[in-house]
This record gives C-alpha cells, structure tokens and sequence, in this order.
C-alpha cells in the first residue's frame, strides 16, 4: 500500500503539484481531431486541472489557449476564428497560436499594448486521428514513434469515453492481468464480439476469453524497460501447452495490450486528466498488416457511448446491471462492452482511490512497479531532470523492443524472450533498475 503521502503525489495532477508537473513533460492527447473539423467551432477542454479552448486557425492547424480572454476574461470559445487566430467576442482583441495577441481595436493609433500582451498558449500538433498537446515549461520533447501513432490512417481505430474517476486507478486496472478472468469473462463467447482478424490468438482456435478462463491463478513476471513495464502473463491451457500474454506499462499514463486486432496488431488505453476526480479514457486499435473495417469497429462504440462520448451504462443507472444475465450470460451482468466493465471497476474505488487501505499482492506486481517508477519520476522533475520515457533524441525515438502479443506455445518454450525481434540482442539496462 502506499502512504497518504504518496497516494497525493500520483494522483493530485492541477497546475503546480507534483503530480501534474510530471503529467505535463509529456505529450497528451487533448482532443479527439474529429472533434475540430476544419472550420468547426473552438472547442472548450479541460486537460490538467486548467480550462482551455481548442481550434484551427485558418490554415488548420490547431491551437491551445486559456479558455478566458487575459482582456476581462470573456470566454474564448464562443470567438471568432479569423485573420490567423482567435478573436475575442466581447472587445475583439485578437490572439494567434502562439497566445500573442496581435490586435486590440479599442487601443489609439500608434499603440504597442497589444505587442506587451501574450496569453497563455500550449503548443500543439496532430497525428494519428488526435491532437496532442504539450503543457509542460521549455522545448517540447519528441513524440514517442509509437507503431500505433505512425500506420496509414486506414490501419488505425480512435475513440474515447469519459470517466468519473482519478486517471491513475483506472490505467492501472489496464495493468492488472489477473482480472481478465473474471471481470471481462464471458460464459458463452459473445458472437457481437468483433474479430478484425481471423485469428484471436496465435497458435489455437481457442478464443481469448476461453483461455483466461482455462486459468484464473496465472504466473505474472514483469521486467521494467526504459519506457515503462514489460508483463508477462502465462496461463496453462492444456497437456504441454500455456497461452502467453505481453502487455506494458508506458511512462506515464498509458498502457498496450492485445485487443481486438489479434497479432496484427495490439490496443493502447491513454488516461488524460480533466481534473483529479475525472478523466478521458483515449482508446486505440491498429493493424500493422491491413486496413481496418472501422465502420464494423464503430458500431460497439456507438451502441454503448452517446455522442459526448459518455458510457450509456455508468454509475447512475449502476451500469444497467442484469443479474439473469450474470447466470447465463456474463461475470458480471453488464453486457459485452469492456470499457463499461472498465469503468465499473475503477470508478466504484471511488473518486479518487485511497491505497492506504489497499492489500497488494502477487498478481499487482505490475501496479507497484509502476507506481515506483512514477514516484521516481516525480523526483526526477523535482531535482530539474527529464523524467523516464521523455524522448529528445531522434536516434532513440524506435521502439521494436515494445512488444505486445498473445499465443499458445508449449510450456518448454522460452517465452520470456518473445519481445525480442528476431536477431535483436537485448537493449541496454535502465539506469537505476
């Protein structure tokens, strides 16, 4: 369990804890880039504990400024988008993407003011379906090349869905192998759970929730790597056989894991804080093979999400629990969409969790690594250093060793090494481990 103290440093995240010095050395999604068509209105944010307002100017590219106008604090996202930046409704003063303003109308001819003006800005940039945004002081790192930030668009599913709960509780449930057997078990395979491969896992026919089930006390090992968490979940399956799962942790506040793309690919679950009791939850799919069916993918998102990107089943209608259906059907009688499971979990720990009172054991190995390592980095920042997994440098910016799979092999297999690409030697320690 950690300490009251501790347990404040990981999840208290507004502008100026500790917490949220270290959320803001990182590159975060801030918004879905659907959700700023070209042209589109200003979209207000909450990202960090700080209110913000998000928009393209009129060349496209995207902008982050403090939501109230610095003038007298109109709110920006009702502005006007012209003449290469935002414009405030209330006295028209202008401000571009860099938070400079540019124009005061109500000033005298001849006036500086506006040169002596620059509100609070964040720099921006879009890929991978998402806008990123970096709040934190001094040059921007490197976005990590993540394999899922850099295949064609065509081989990429994005979503999101908000929470009602601390961000970290909930990424850690993403780290914690040994509840798939339970909270996502299904009694029957649900035919509405979409396969876009036709393998789920490689080497059986044998489908994912079958396997867990096989084995509810499955070994975990972990190793830790310079972005984060490597974990290793094996399961006996049967005479000579063990299905085997590789997952990770990813600094800070993000894991990978096999999803619904088999071995082509994996899905990524990225936890953005709103404030300290509320966060979205950015979902991932790729393949690294072939285009995506995204229509067919939509559809579960669309049946259980409304268009604000809320859970139809959440904490006022208790998740439309069924409790016939928990005889026949499911664990947990919530129906088939894991990210309700998710939120069910990790939101009923409460708004914030207090892991003062928490009892760790085995299979949380992956949780206390992670929370050490995220306690290290906090003092990194403290002390003026880059926390763990800031990328700067170009050359370091690959990531083959980051590997996600999930296979039946036999149990003398050496399935520890399954990360390794073929002919790769291992990377280097980390520093301190």
């Amino acid at each position: 369990m950690l300490s009251k103290e501790q347990n404040a440093l990981l999840t208290r995240i507004g502008p100026g804890t500790p917490g949220g010095d270290l959320l803001r050395r990182y590159w975060q999604p801030v918004a879905l880039a659907e959700e700023l068509p070209p042209g589109g209105a200003p979209l207000p944010v909450r990202v960090l504990g700080e209110d913000l307002v998000l928009f393209r100017d009129e060349q496209g590219r995207p902008g982050l400024l403090g939501l109230h106008c610095p003038h007298r604090g109109a709110d920006l996202s009702y502005g006007r988008l012209e003449d290469g930046g935002l414009r405030c409704l209330y006295h028209g003063w202008l401000f571009d993407r860099t938070g400079q303003c540019r124009e005061q109308p109500g000033e005298p001819a001849g006036s500086t003011f506006c040169q002596r003006v620059r509100h609070t800005a964040y720099p921006c940039l879009e890929a991978a379906e998402l806008i990123f945004a970096y709040l934190g002081p001094g040059e921007p790192p490197l976005l990590p090349a993540y394999e899922f930030l850099t295949v064609p668009a065509t081989q990429r599913y994005v979503n999101k869905a908000f929470h009602e709960c601390n961000y970290l509780q909930a990424n850690e449930g993403n780290i914690d192998p040994a509840h798939l057997s339970f909270l996502h078990y299904m009694m029957q395979d649900d035919p509405s759970r979409l396969r876009l491969v036709t393998k789920d896992v490689a080497g059986t026919s044998t489908t994912t929730n079958r396997l867990y089930g096989s084995d509810t006390s499955p070994t975990i090992e972990i190793e830790e790597t310079d972005y984060g968490v490597r974990i290793f979940t094996v399961r006996k399956v049967g005479p000579g056989e063990i299905y085997v799962r590789a997952s990770n942790f990813i600094m800070p506040n993000l894991s990978s894991f096999p999803g619904q793309t088999g071995g082509e690919g994996y899905s990524v679950n990225w936890h953005v804080p709103i404030d300290d009791t509320h966060h979205w939850k950015y979902m991932i799919s790729f393949s690294r093979e072939r285009a995506l069916d995204k229509e067919a993918m939509h559809r579960p998102y669309a049946a259980n999400l409304t268009a604000d990107h809320r859970l139809v089943r959440n904490r006022a209608n208790r998740y439309l629990q069924d409790r016939e259906e928990m005889r026949t059907r499911s664990f947990i009688g919530m129906g088939a969409f894991f990210p309700a499971h998710d939120a069910f979990a990790t939101e009923g720990e409460g708004p914030i969790q207090d892991r003062t009172t928490e009892h760790l054991g085995y299979t949380d190995k992956a949780i206390i690594l992670a929370r050490r390592q995220l306690l290290r980095a906090i003092a990194d920042v403290q002390a003026g250093k880059d926390p763990q997994h800031v990328v700067r440098d170009p050359a370091a910016n690959r990531f083959a060793h980051h590997v996600v799979t999930s296979q039946v092999m036999p149990d003398r297999a050496d399935w520890r090494s399954l990360w390794r690409p073929e002919g790769r030697a291992a990377p280097a320690p980390v520093a301190g481990a």
